[in-house]
Formats: C-alpha cells, structure tokens, sequence
C-alpha cells in the first residue's frame, strides 16, 4: 500500500484567504455547550472540530482564529471542560471545541463520560468534514494523542494534524517535530495529507488554517 507523502500546508490562494477572513470577521457566536449526543443542534451546515490534548493551547488558537481573546475560555485547570463547546460561524458553519484529553488527574468516571461522548459525537455527525488535532510543537505526538487518531480512523472522520506553540522552539527542534509528526501520521488512514504549522502568540499559520476552513464543501 502506497503510504500518503506528508506536507506543510501552503500559503492560501488570495481568493481562499480572503474568504477566510470574512467568515472569521463576520458573527461568530457562541451556541451551546453539550454534554450528550440529544443536545446537538440541528445539523444544518458544515462543521469542523478542535480535539488536543490538554494544556496544547486550544482555547488560544480559537481566540486567534476568531480575533476574539475571550471566545474560548482557557481554563487555569487543564482538563476541566467536559462539554462540547458551539460556535457559529454565521450561517454556514459549526465550529465545535471538543474536550481536552490525557489529563490524568480527572476522575475515571468523568473520563469515560468524555469519551462515550466524544465517540458518539465523531461516529454520528454527518455533517463534520474534518477534525484539527492539535499537537504541541515542544512534545510532537505522543501515545495520549494515538488514542483519538486511532478513533479518528475507526469513525472514517478525516483530520488534519495543526502544530501549537511553534515560536516556542527554534528552528531545529520545529524541523525534527515536523519529521516526527509525519510519521506518526503515516500510519493512520484517515489523516489528511498537510500539516498546518501555528502560533498562537505571533499570528502563524492562522490565515492558513482560517483559509481551510472557509473552502470546505
């Protein structure tokens, strides 16, 4: 089987980088959070989610994307968002914070909770076209993020590796994470082709990733 050649993602056309910009400069809300599948909202648009371990810098980089500092609300205690978390990007997309994975200190049964949740969510929604996996460019991809790759695959739900916290390490170390990445995603099937490198703090790779967004069909 001919194993898929991993990329960093290109710079955005100017057509899908303009596109992006509207639709993350226009309204974008706060819907719901849920805590079981029946309180979904209607699915009625194109959705994307965000899934990362804890503490990998998620709330950061939606407050980015979005421009909005306090849209996502980073929590002082890693692991204490146990809902997924709504957004509406206007009219025509979902844009769903799922909740953050590996930390040890919850309590077993909130943490089955989460993933009895987290399954239903990636095997039933029909309307989800990709998920962003956030990996922490200081750590590269480690056996707590296998876990919902892994699911990822089973559930037939595309996802897209994106890279945090890049300006927290030099040039060096970003080459090897990259490397590192790469090969952790060979293995998986449902894993989309391009890399998407990001900081949160400098502004890298949100056009990008802002610009993916836009243009999914």
């Amino acid at each position: 089987m001919t194993q898929l050649q991993f990329t960093l993602a290109p710079d955005p056309e100017d057509e899908a980088r303009e596109k992006g910009r509207l639709m993350f400069a226009g309204p974008v809300t706060f819907v719901k959070g849920v805590v079981a599948m029946s309180g979904l909202p209607p699915a009625d648009r194109i959705e994307v989610c965000f899934a990362g371990r804890s503490n990998v810098g998620k709330s950061s980089l939606i407050n980015a994307l979005t421009g909005r500092k306090t849209l996502a609300r980073a929590s002082n205690t890693p692991g204490r968002t146990q809902e997924i978390n709504y957004f509406a990007l206007g009219e025509t997309r979902y844009m769903t914070d799922l909740p953050g994975y590996g930390y040890a200190e919850a309590p077993v049964a909130t943490v089955r909770k989460w993933q009895e949740l987290l399954k239903a969510y990636l095997a039933g929604r029909q309307t989800l076209r990709r998920a962003f996996v956030l990996i922490d460019a200081r750590h590269g991809v480690k056996a707590v993020d296998e876990d919902i790759l892994k699911l990822l695959d089973r559930s037939a739900v595309t996802f897209q590796a994106v890279l945090t916290k890049v300006d927290k390490i030099n040039r060096a170390e970003r080459d090897a994470v990259i490397e590192q990445v790469k090969g952790a995603l060979a293995k998986h099937p449902a894993a989309y082709p391009e890399l998407v490198v990001t900081s949160s703090e400098k502004g890298d790779g949100i056009e990008t990733l802002r610009a993916i967004i836009a243009t999914l069909e």
